[in-house]
Parts: C-alpha cells; sequence; structure tokens
C-alpha cells in the first residue's frame, strides 16, 4: 500500500492530505482545530452523531463501498439524533467496514477522510472555510498534475539518452580506454545534440547564462524536450550505421529544422506548453 503525505494551508491553518493507493484523504483533526484547538476529537464525534452526517457517509459508502454494512448503518441510521447517541470514527469504521475515513492513533494518526467527505464535515465547521479548502486542495492537486507531466516528459527524454549512451558505448569507445575518455565521449555526443537542436554546445551555453541554474535541456520546452527525444534516437540509430560525427550533426540538425517547424504548428504541443507556464 503506496502513502504520500504533504500539507496545505486554509485560512492560516495547515492541513494534512495523505494520498493511500491513489485515494486522496484530508485531515478532520486538522479542519477541527481551525474552530476548536484543545477539542478538536469532540467536534468531529458530535458531526458523526448528526442524523444529516449519518445519511451522507451512509450513502457515499454505498456509492464507493462495495463492502458497507447496511445492517449495521441502519442502526446508526435510526439513533442518529437522539441525546443518548454518540459515535467515534473508530466505532463507524468497526461496524459499518466504512473506507471513507480512517482513524488512527499516536502522535501522526488523527482522523482523516476522503475529499468528498472532508469537504462535507468543513462545510459543517464552517462554509468560508470549506470554499477556501476546496480552492487551495485544487490548487495543489494542479500543481502536482504539472509536475507530473514534466517528469514524463523528462523521464523520456531521460530514458532515450540512455539508449544514445549505450549506442555510444558499443560504436564509439575503443577498448582499454581511460574513465576520462568514455566522459569525454559522452559529452561530445550530448553536444552533438545540443547543437544540432539548440545551436550551441553545453559550456557555450554556460558561458552565455551565468546566472541560471541546471543545464540548457532544463530549459527546454516541450516542443524541443520531444524533439531531442527523436533526435536520441536517431543519433543511436546513426552511430550504428557508422555515420561520421559531422554526417550526423548535418542530418541531425535539418531533422530538428523540419520537427521543430510542425512541433511548433501542432495544437496539442501548444495545449502543453500553456500549460508550463
Amino acid at each position: 500500500m503506496s502513502k504520500k503525505t504533504r500539507s496545505i494551508t486554509v485560512l492560516d491553518s495547515t492541513i494534512g492530505i495523505r494520498t493511500i493507493d491513489e485515494t486522496d484523504f484530508i485531515s478532520l483533526t486538522d479542519i477541527a482545530r481551525h474552530r476548536n484547538q484543545q477539542h478538536s476529537d469532540d467536534l468531529i464525534r458530535n458531526w458523526l452523531r448528526n442524523r444529516n452526517t449519518i445519511e451522507f457517509l451512509g450513502i457515499w459508502e454505498r456509492l464507493n463501498n462495495p463492502d458497507f454494512k447496511p445492517v449495521e448503518f441502519d442502526g446508526f441510521r435510526r439513533q442518529a439524533g437522539l441525546n443518548s447517541f454518540t459515535l467515534t470514527p473508530k466505532q463507524w469504521i468497526a461496524h459499518t467496514n466504512a473506507i471513507g475515513i480512517i482513524s488512527k492513533p499516536g502522535r501522526y494518526g488523527g482522523t482523516f477522510a476522503h475529499k468528498d467527505i472532508a469537504f462535507e464535515f468543513a462545510a459543517w465547521i464552517s462554509v468560508e472555510f470549506k470554499l477556501y479548502l476546496i480552492k487551495e486542495f485544487q490548487r495543489l492537486k494542479e500543481t502536482e498534475q504539472a509536475q507530473l507531466g514534466w517528469d514524463i516528459r523528462r523521464n523520456l527524454a531521460k530514458i532515450n539518452y540512455r539508449i544514445h549512451t549505450d549506442a555510444v558505448k558499443e560504436n564509439l569507445i575503443p577498448q582499454q580506454v581511460t574513465k576520462a575518455q568514455i566522459n569525454a565521449i559522452y559529452a561530445s555526443e550530448a553536444d552533438v545534440l545540443n547543437v544540432a537542436l539548440f545551436g550551441m554546445t553545453a559550456k557555450e551555453w554556460r558561458g552565455s547564462n551565468r546566472g541560471k541554474k541546471g543545464n540548457i535541456r532544463d530549459y527546454a520546452n516541450v516542443s524541443q524536450l520531444v524533439c531531442l527525444s527523436n533526435l536520441e534516437n536517431l543519433n543511436a540509430l546513426f552511430i550504428n550505421e557508422g555515420l561520421s560525427q559531422r554526417e550526423r550533426l548535418m542530418k541531425l540538425n535539418a531533422i530538428a529544422i523540419h520537427q521543430m517547424r510542425l512541433l511548433t504548428d501542432d495544437t496539442g504541443i501548444k495545449q502543453l506548453e500553456a500549460g508550463d507556464e
């Protein structure tokens, strides 16, 4: 079971978020602390004993949980609203086999709920807080989605570069060379691609961009990254065919010019680039 924990800030309150098996759970404990720092657990229990809450949770579980226990749920629903009725998150989970709420003891524990349920609890605490919570949660997901897209494109370039460097090792590296010689060959092949696509070597780029961190490829746009991935595969093919570096550079440059003209006019690429801005 994969887990990831991070947080967002909502109206000066830190709200924890856990992703378990790709499902987001928001901390009800943190939301309750926004209203009452000392008695957050009491607030959650008071919300749970509300009849409208029980009805909402029951419908949510029926829609999302095939193992939900309806008989036990009906027992809670009949008691909901009575002065004598009390219900804790752990009791709800244990009796109904609910999956929308999770509760863990300890310093780093607390009560978390699926975002649908957490938003409902936030509305019970404060309608204003709910709206800000939704806004900050959406901002987090948009940021993560943009980062995921960038990571995919960067990893694509890295995978293709691995194919490219394997071809260099098999065809250009003589026997019994030093590590320095191997690195020099890799660097020169990387610059073949840099010159073909960017019109300059890595060293030339660093000389012209002394205030920037990283390398020339870190500042490439989506079109350039797509083109770079294609050039890496083609360069590996040209190396296997025994073409000289001069011949490869001329071919790769002509291909780069042609592909960049096509990619810069591509609607899908333009939409991706707009998402990076």
